[in-house]
């Protein structure tokens, strides 16, 4: 793996989604104690995967946040030096059992057969990673904007949804409204 700051080469520039839109057919659980365990087996898996690479995982999303529902997905974000040079990370995710689900500009998508647990793949310094942990960590110390999440989540499971994609679209105001109280209350 190269520490360059230029990628490998120019990255995709279209959205290919693995097998199309899937509906949402899951439901929000109530927080599950066994979510963080689930994420330290996955970061383990990981790091094995991609042994001598220099990569940060972290937990994200609504799993990652104790007391909050969630969906039983378990969101992990791989942050590699360079986003375009898959064969560093990619190869060695798929060999772990992960299946590819998307690539995008910017953004890789693997997952566990099973659909369990997600892997977001990002450019290490990409402002996505740094927003996951904007809202994952206001939401563990901020109870009132934890309830407000959980509460817009509830509201919006209960709709039909031909593509998980139009769900998680669906909290993107709430989610806006939070980080943006998050930016505010940092010293």
């Amino acid at each position: 793996m190269t520490n360059s700051s230029r990628p490998r080469r120019p990255d995709v520039t279209t959205v290919e989604i693995i097998g199309g839109p899937e509906a949402l057919t899951v439901g929000l659980n109530d927080y599950d104690a066994r979510w963080p365990e689930i994420y330290r087996h996955h970061r383990r898996r990981i790091l094995d995967a991609l042994a001598g690479a220099d990569v940060d995982v972290e937990h994200i999303g609504s799993t990652a946040v104790p007391g909050l529902a969630a969906k039983p997905i378990v969101d992990v974000v791989v942050a590699v030096p360079d986003i375009t040079a898959e064969e560093d990370y990619l190869d060695g995710l798929l060999a772990a059992g992960y299946e590819l689900r998307v690539r995008e500009p910017g953004h890789r998508l693997v997952r566990t057969p099973a659909r369990d647990v997600h892997v977001h793949v990002y450019e290490r310094g990409d402002a996505a990673v740094h927003e996951y942990l904007l809202l994952r960590d206001h939401l563990r110390t901020h109870a009132d904007d934890r309830a407000l999440y959980e509460s817009v989540k509830r509201d919006l499971i209960g709709r039909r949804w031909n593509d998980m994609n139009d769900y998680a679209d669906a909290k993107s105001e709430v989610i806006l409204a939070i980080k943006a109280r998050a930016r505010a209350a940092r010293p």
